[in-house]
């Protein structure tokens, strides 16, 4: 196949795919590198060339290792748990040989969760609140919002913001009633623009005042992120789930919830209900040292009434979930074994 005169070359073209790709030589050693790869191995291309990928890449399938040891045959592996300089992450692997040039082969790694097929995209979550029990729910939510204005009306200085936070948080209880009774419906498309870390301080704030034990929550952000496309109330409601539930995790732990957000370029998301590849470059990442989720439901973490907690309920993370879709928005959830912690990723677009 020829290259079209002024279209850019070979390598180039390599350097914009979002998956990592790695150009091996018949021993083994990572001959070149993209930027991809670069940010999913944690290490800069010059690092990464001459080391042998075991060196980089760490694979405890044996089975799938050995497979791949072998130069010549063509593999392609989903949902692979593989230790990098960063931690574990769960990808997809491919191993293809080159033709023409014995023992040299291209592999490429994709994280896992970019890949959303069709019916995990299309499925609907069913937690439709009924009309009679929104109603009831609502009566007093009223009343505790107009008590909270008298307060706010009366209340001394320092306890103002207390009081404004109570009707603050009514406000948004009434607002996810009414998403729950949606939730089944087509989502509604949200465009935000949205303060990404005002609404991560107002989840804290939120979750300490909810808290009689004290949660150490560190933020790690990164100041120069663009605004994102979300609904401020329900990224809140995202972020307060999330922080709670890392909070309730490591509370016996001494070590704080961390929550980072960071741009990553190579993020695209194949976004089937709206027919096209939709860029998810701003990430926040929740972080705890808790035991984690039992291996047994960590694939199924988001589904409806899966839940770990002895009297949990299983709706919270499926309700994350399905108010990130209809953002257009994702999130994974990853173990790293060896560090002991328990990352939840939420991957945004920015306001275009």
């Amino acid at each position: 196949m020829s290259t079209p005169v002024g279209a850019p070359d070979a390598r180039a073209q390599i350097a914009a795919l979002i998956f990592a790709v790695l150009l091996l030589d018949e021993d083994d050693r990572i001959v070149e590198a993209n930027h991809a790869a670069e940010e999913m191995l944690g290490r800069s291309a010059r690092k990464l060339c001459e080391k042998r990928i075991w060196d980089v890449v760490g694979i405890s399938d044996q089975r799938l290792s050995d497979k791949l040891s072998t130069s010549d045959s063509q593999v392609i592996a989903r949902g692979v748990t593989i230790a990098t300089s960063i931690g574990d992450r769960r990808v997809n692997i491919s191993s293809s040989p080159m033709h023409g040039a014995a023992g040299w082969r291209v592999v490429t790694l994709s994280d896992a969760g970019q890949q959303d097929n069709d019916e995990d995209e299309t499925e609907r979550v069913e937690l439709r609140a009924p009309a009679v029990l929104a109603h009831e729910i609502k009566n007093p939510l009223s009343a505790i919002r107009g008590a909270s204005q008298l307060l706010t009306r009366r209340a001394a200085g320092k306890d103002k913001p207390l009081a404004r936070m109570i009707s603050a948080e009514v406000d948004r209880i009434a607002g996810l009633i009414d998403r729950m009774q949606q939730l089944g419906a087509k989502p509604v498309e949200i465009t935000g623009p949205c303060n990404l870390h005002q609404a991560i301080r107002n989840a804290m704030a939120t979750v300490r005042a909810g808290r009689s034990e004290p949660c150490e929550l560190v933020e790690e952000f990164d100041p120069s992120l663009p605004p994102v496309a979300a609904d401020q109330g329900a990224l809140e409601q995202v972020l307060i789930n999330l922080i709670a539930n890392a909070c309730d995790a490591s509370k016996d732990r001494d070590q704080p919830v961390i929550v980072r957000t960071r741009f990553v370029s190579g993020l695209v998301f194949n976004t089937i209900r709206l027919g096209k590849a939709t860029r998810l470059p701003i990430e926040i990442t929740v972080t705890d040292s808790g035991p984690g989720i039992d291996p047994a439901l960590r694939d199924h973490v988001f589904e409806p009434f899966v839940s770990s907690k002895p009297h949990g309920q299983g709706l919270g993370l499926a309700l994350v979930r399905k108010l990130l879709r209809d953002m257009g928005g994702r999130i994974s959830h990853e173990r790293d074994d060896r560090a002991e912690l328990t990352h939840f990723r939420i991957n945004l677009p920015v306001v275009g």
